[in-house]
């Protein structure tokens, strides 16, 4: 008996702690792009819709944008077709295309939807396809030799995000859904590109003017040159990261998404530890969070 009242002493502490951070994100839309290690482990994958779930019952109003490259590798992989990248992004011919949209517009975003729905959640299934929701346009890498030289790459069917229609989607959250959204855009001939699921989110939060943008990822957060998370960053100090070569590597492109939204008004944005169970409540309600936070107005941190 004893045992029991101290769980419900625990948990009441917890939601009286989190009361604060509901009340201040009541209402507010909060764009997560999902993928990764958080996508291939049960547990985790549990967690996370459990934790959509709860955004959306306290009064949230969560948008899932989801990856899903590994599972495009294995279908590309018992096709017997190879899987090209340049600097981590993916070729994409017509054939590769047809099983990217296969895979992330199908099995992936229904597997996402289904569960969802298993935790008492209402959710839509999208592609940019739909009511032309991404408008796209073909990318072209710029990749520079050893000589200095600069050239430009065709990706194939890799797209760059022109616009989202926020009306579809205001129209779902309003009836009280939750979207989760393939990164699938469509160009103005009908055309469908591949286009980087960080990206998408970054520009979903971006054309909604989003409370906060989360980018659930498989490292702990930004680190500095010593090994530590750094939280509290601002566009100007990011910068200075990137020019002294603190960031490198793969975390550029994703930084970059999470920087162009803030200056595109999002609040701010959260670089997330997706391999931690229930990251994406403990980065809303509580005040420590799990990764590295961006925005105009913070000061930088050291994480303990």
């Amino acid at each position: 008996m004893s045992l029991n009242f101290a769980q419900a002493k625990t948990t009441a502490e917890v939601l009286t702690t989190a009361l604060p951070y509901i009340q201040r994100f009541e209402d507010k839309i909060i764009v997560v792009k999902y993928g990764g290690n958080a996508m291939t482990d049960l547990a985790l994958e549990s967690s996370f819709a459990r934790d959509i779930v709860l955004l959306k019952t306290v009064g949230l109003h969560p948008v899932v944008v989801h990856g899903g490259g590994p599972q495009v590798d294995n279908l590309l992989k018992e096709l017997g077709r190879k899987s090209e990248r340049i600097d981590g992004m993916r070729v994409t011919d017509k054939a590769t295309m047809d099983v990217v949209e296969m895979v992330l517009g199908g099995s992936v975003n229904k597997s996402i939807v289904s569960l969802i729905n298993k935790h008492g959640g209402r959710a839509i299934g999208l592609t940019g396809k739909d009511a032309n929701l991404i408008k796209a346009k073909k990318l072209m890498m710029s990749k520079t030799d050893e000589s200095g030289l600069t050239r430009q790459i065709d990706l194939g069917y890799v797209g760059d995000v022109v616009s989202v229609n926020k009306d579809v989607i205001m129209m779902i959250i309003r009836s009280n859904f939750i979207p989760v959204i393939a990164p699938i855009g469509v160009d103005n001939d009908g055309n469908s590109y591949n286009i980087n699921a960080d990206l998408v989110a970054g520009k979903v939060a971006e054309f909604l003017q989003a409370e906060k943008l989360m980018l659930l990822t498989n490292i702990k957060g930004v680190l500095n040159k010593e090994g530590q998370v750094v939280t509290g960053l601002t566009p100007k100090k990011v910068d200075a990261m990137i020019e002294d070569g603190t960031i490198s590597g793969g975390m550029i492109p994703k930084i970059q998404c999470a920087l162009d939204a803030v200056r595109g008004g999002v609040k701010s944005a959260v670089i997330v530890d997706g391999r931690v169970a229930n990251a994406t409540l403990l980065e809303i309600f509580t005040n420590e969070g799990v990764g590295t936070l961006i925005s105009r107005e913070v000061e930088t941190t050291v994480a303990e």
